[in-house]
This record gives C-alpha cells, structure tokens and sequence, in this order.
C-alpha cells in the first residue's frame, strides 16, 4: 500500500483510462493493450473493491493532441470536477493527453479534489508541489515528444516526396508494377472509362453532362479497394458528382507528381471543442509539385484547362454568375454579355406579363448596395437575332469542314461507346467463365457448395445476358439513328446551315456554337440617343461594333409627329376656329396617335400641349383691357368698373375681356372722366 492512497481515496471510484493513438496499434500493438487492462488488477491491488474500478476504454484508437473524439477523456475531467474520482490508473501519464492545456486543467482539478493519478512510475498527488511540479514536466515533455516524433515523420516524407518516391494510394487507373513504377492500369476497361471522362468533359465542358452521358448508356465507374479484404480487388459502381470531379481535379492524371494538396486547419466548433478540417490549398503553395513524372491521360495544358472550366462552372461565385458551359434558357449570349457600366457580368431574368420575356440585367451595383436601382437591363429579343445572324455569316464559308468534323466527333463517340460495350461483355464473360470453372471442380456430392456455385454460376450467366442484349440494343439503335447512308445527307445539309439555325428549337446547341466563335459582349445604353451599343470580341481577338436602337415606350407610340403638330398650327393660324381644323383633317384622311378620327378635345390637346395659340379675331371698335387703359389713361380699376357698371360692351375671348368702343363711346368716356377730375378739384382743400 502507497502511503499517498488514503481511506477517502479507497471510498471513490477509480477510473482505469484507455488509450491508444491509432486503430493500426489497437490491431497490431496487443501488448501495450493488454498491459493497460491489467491496470485493473492493479487497481484491486491497491485496496479498490472491484466494484469500484471503471475501465474506460471508449478512447482507443483516438489521438491525445486534443480533445475532440475522446468521450472518456471528458467524463473523467467531468467526473473528477464533481470530486467523485479517488484516482487515475493509466499506464504512463502521456496517455491522459498530449496537450498541455488539457494536461494543466485536469491536473488543476485533480490538485483541488486531492485525486491521485498513478501510473508505472509511481503514484502522484498533484495537490503536492513537488508532484504537481513533476506531473507538469512529464506533460510539457509529452507535447515536445509528440511534435518532435511529427516533425521527423514529416520531414522524411516530405524528403522522399520531393524525389517523387513517396508512396500513397494511387488514383483509379493507375497501378504499380512488379520493379514500382507507376504505370497504366492494366485492366482496358479501367483506362478507357478514364479516358472517356476526359474526353466528355472537353466536348461538353460541364461535370453534370458527363454524369448524364454515364447514366443514359449506364456505363459502371471502376473503384480500387485499399483496405480489409478486399484489397486490390476492382469494384464497379454507379458514378457520383463527386467522383467526377475529384478525377479532373486530380493532377496526377496530367503526368504530375503532387504531393500536399491538402493542408489541416484547426478551428474550434460550437461546442467548444479544436476539431481538424482538410481543405485544397492553392497550385503554387503545394510543397512537391513534378511535372512529367509518369504516363499521363491527358497534358498538363489540358489539366489547367479543365481548372479553368471547373471556375467558371461554379454559380456560387457571384463575380462568375452564369458564366459557365450552356445552360438550358431562352437567350442566345447567356454568360456572354458584360456590362459597359460597371464591368460585371450581365445576369438573365425573365418577366412574366403575359409571356415570358428573357432579359439581360446588370445588378451587382445594387447589390452591393452603391445605388438603388440596376445598371440597366434590355430585352433579349434586341441583340440575340443579330449576334445570331452574325454567326451564321461567319459560320457560311466554312460549313463543309464543320459538317466533317461533326461526322467525326460522332463516329468517335460511337466507338467509345461500343469499345465500352464489348469490353464490358468480356469481363462478364470472364466472370460466368470463372464460376462455372469453380463449379466444375467442386464435389458433386457436397450438394450444399455445389448449389452455392451453381447459383453464382447463373448470377453471372444472367449478368452476361443483360450486357449482351444491351449492347446489341444499342447497335441497333445507332444503325437505325445513323446509318451509313445519313453521312451524305449530313454533308449536304452543311450547306443550309442559316436555314437549320432558324427552323432548330435546341438553343443550347446554339449556345456552343456562339461560345465557340464569340469571346464577350460588351455593352452600354445611351439613353437620349436610345440605342444600345455593342462592342463584340470574336475568339480571334478581332473587335466588332454595332448598334440596336431602344423599342419605344408605350407614351412615345401614342405621341404625335412633329408634321402632324405643323399640320394644326398651321390651320390654327389660318382659320382659328378647332371646329374647322377638325373638318379638315378628317377631310385629308388623317387618324390621330390612337388611330382613330379626329375630334375637337384631340385638336385642343395638341395645342395645348405645343402651346399653339388661337389669333386673336376682333372687331374694329373692340379692344383689350390694356390698350383702353392707354387710350385713356385711367388705371385698370376704371376699365373694370365701367364693364361692371354696363357703361360700355364687353365680351370675353381666349381669357381675355374685349371692350367694344365706339367713337360716340369715347366722346361720352372723355367726358365723364373730364367730369371726374374737375369734381375732385373743387373737393381738394385751399
């Protein structure tokens, strides 16, 4: 008995803690297992009742560099805050962890609680100083062994990666050979699935058609088992996105020799805890990087051609909105179109208003919140015809060679796909071949084997069926979509060209035809000249400017011409009656804006709305306000008070009061405003 293990110690549970750093020393390193679960015994040894040792053994195969994964780590810490824990048995201190904060926090808790922790060494009492002094040597001495035992790992792999010897898990379609080369797979079959996914993707320049073109002609991808006992056996299944994507990205199909494409990352999670997270870090950090290392599907150009195509196939980059291969839409230059404004890529809406209407619209202003409102937005219907007849006119000169080359890239998809077929039929063949050897070896009177075989025998016969049916389906479907006599017809329609373009309904076939000849689209709106101006780039480089002019607005197609505005002013001035104008131009023919005849609220509209004044017709004895103020020189007042007062004729004409007066009139006028000023004389004091 340790004088260190007191009763109160003996009263509490006794924790027996588990560890192992990786699954393959959990398989192979049975030893230091055993050894740790003897700690019981020892435990018993020291005066526990066996009821009151827990082993916890739920950490093996977990590394000590955190807490992230270890249950058991954390309900002994949790278990000693509550002071529930009278001591720790572990077969050396390192196993309760290799990190030094979460070392320092149970060591804090276990000093507070007056928990032991005992190991091969001895027995501890971290309440102590000179134990907790040594508890903290060994932890700190814990973490350096593990970074020094990491960094010459590390540096030895990184030395035999940059010689390119490093082995690892090679890619499917890659295998080593007896003397450790890296070459080609050597199952056909293998290499040419391969070659296939690269060669879709460069004809169809998008991950999601190739794994249509796999799911229509139900084409298995190949998958190599690295592990357990399936090891080097070849799986075929279903092609995922995923797969995809990870085979163009790989360069190690480019002949490259990549070692570090993927670095670690620690963060810390919701809970609190430092989880580790794998992310692709960019071509020119990786570490090792040897072109032309070993045989390669495609070329290095190639590879970054499909990176290129992979960034601009990602719509949740909104510097890149719809830039990507073509997409199923109604417009023509989706992707293409680039904004004079702001330089951004131009986006498509489409507005229901009894049809559905493709638009160009350029926003990204106003979602970055710099304006309110778009750059500016068009109608589709403005620029697709004529970008379409442009390409066609380019397209004319040279429709022989791309009616051959359309004749070729179909004869080679078809041999692909009847290579894959026959190659497919052969393995199934190999397999029903295989059982039915096994099946003829066996013992006839072990009935219970030999009906296991015979039932394998007849999978793999069914499955040979299936593919030769299949591929007879398809030969047959290919001689009755395309037989030899269709290759002339196919030449000849090379010729009529414009005339398929407008009677074809697929518009993203026309979409790669226009992404084949046209770089970008750039264009800008000039508002008062309404019209649109495009800047076109061909692939060639060669810069092409043309103009739309805007469609009208609804207001504009009701507005008047300006001959038709001349047309009434003139009558105005001749006749100046609206009555008479109106009666001359329906005489003439004319309509109005709405089309229909013309009335006096139209003609009084137009003039009011060009200020086309009526002349003023007068008697000859008649005048206006203002000119009979001058004649007689009184105020305005006067002049109103004898219209009110009847002393004079009045008439109102054009918002204005004529006064009719004679030369009698006058005589009377002068009279009484000569009456006037001689009563206002003798009125005036001295």
């Amino acid at each position: 008995m340790n004088s260190k293990i007191q009763s109160h110690h003996l009263q509490k549970t006794a924790f027996v803690y588990l560890r192992q750093s990786t699954m393959h020393q959990v398989m192979h390193h049975r030893e230091s297992t055993e050894r740790q679960y003897a700690l019981r015994q020892k435990a018993t040894d020291y005066g526990w009742n066996p009821s009151m040792v827990r082993t916890l053994d739920g950490d093996l195969g977990r590394s000590g560099s955190n807490t992230a994964g270890r249950e058991d780590f954390k309900t002994i810490v949790a278990e000693v805050s509550m002071d529930k824990v009278g001591a720790i048995f572990v077969l050396e201190a390192s196993r309760l962890s290799r990190s030094s904060a979460d070392w320092n926090r149970l060591l804090e808790l276990c000093s507070l609680t007056k928990t032991l922790i005992i190991d091969q060494d001895g027995c501890y009492d971290p309440s102590e100083f000179n134990d907790q002094l040594l508890l903290g040597l060994k932890g700190t001495m814990s973490q350096a062994e593990l970074h020094l035992i990491r960094a010459r790992l590390y540096g030895a792999k990184i030395n035999k990666a940059k010689k390119g010897e490093l082995r690892f898990p090679l890619p499917v379609g890659y295998a080593h050979d007896p003397d450790g080369n890296i070459t080609f797979d050597p199952d056909a079959q293998v290499c040419h699935v391969i070659q296939m996914i690269f060669d879709l993707y460069r004809e169809k320049q998008s991950a999601y058609a190739v794994i249509q073109h796999f799911g229509r002609n139900n084409i298995a991808f190949p998958k190599r088992a690295y592990g357990g006992g399936w090891k080097g056996k070849l799986v075929w299944g279903k092609v995922t996105y995923e797969r995809i994507i990870s085979v163009l990205g790989n360069p190690f199909y480019a002949g490259v020799y990549a070692w570090g494409r993927h670095k670690s990352f620690k963060s810390i999670n919701g809970h609190g805890e430092i989880v580790t997270k794998q992310r692709l870090i960019p071509m020119e950090e990786w570490p090792v990087m040897i072109k032309d290392h070993h045989c390669g599907y495609i070329s290095f150009q190639d590879f970054e051609n499909n990176r290129a195509q992979a960034r601009m196939n990602k719509t949740k980059n909104p510097d890149n909105i719809l830039g990507g291969p073509p997409r199923e839409g109604m417009t023509l230059l989706q992707g293409l179109v680039y904004c004079g404004v702001c330089g951004r890529r131009m986006t498509v809406r489409y507005t229901m208003n009894g049809k559905c209407t493709p638009t160009y619209e350029c926003n990204w202003r106003k979602r970055q919140g710099v304006t309110h409102s778009p750059c500016f937005s068009f109608k589709a219907s403005l620029a697709d015809p004529v970008v379409g007849k442009m390409v066609v006119g380019v397209l004319t000169p040279a429709n022989l060679s791309i009616a051959i080359n359309a004749l070729n890239q179909i004869e080679k998809r078809n041999t692909t796909l009847n290579r894959q077929g026959e190659m497919n039929i052969q393995r199934c063949q190999y397999r029903a071949d295989l059982a039915r050897r096994r099946f003829e070896q066996v013992d006839p009177a072990n009935r219970l084997v030999a009906a296991s075989l015979e039932k394998s025998w007849n999978i793999e016969l069914e499955k040979l069926a299936d593919a030769e049916k299949e591929h007879g389906e398809y030969m047959a479907k290919q001689e009755r979509e395309f037989p030899a006599s269709r290759k002339k017809e196919i030449t000849d329609l090379a010729s009529r060209i414009p005339d398929l373009w407008k009677k074809t309904s697929n518009v993203k076939d026309k979409k790669r035809i226009v992404r084949l000849l046209v770089s970008d689209i750039t264009v800008t709106r000039d508002a008062e000249a309404k019209t649109l101006a495009f800047n076109l780039r061909w692939q060639t480089g060669q810069l092409q400017q043309f103009t739309v002019p805007l469609p009208q607005n609804v207001f504009d197609n009701i507005r008047y011409p300006e001959a038709m505005v001349d047309r009434v002013r003139k009558l105005t001035l001749l006749h100046g009656d609206d009555c008479k104008t109106v009666d001359i131009l329906n005489s003439e023919g004319k309509l109005s804006a709405t089309g229909k005849p013309f009335t006096k609220d139209m003609v009084e509209w137009i003039r009011f709305k060009h200020k086309i004044d009526r002349p003023l017709i007068r008697d000859e004895y008649e005048f206006t306000v203002a000119e009979t103020m001058k004649i007689f020189s009184v105020s305005k007042h006067m002049v109103y008070y004898w219209v009110n007062r009847k002393y004079v004729q009045s008439r109102k004409l054009k918002n204005q009061i004529l006064v009719e007066i004679p030369p009698t009139k006058a005589a009377e006028l002068r009279q009484m405003i000569e009456n006037s000023y001689k009563a206002s004389s003798r009125m005036s004091p001295a």
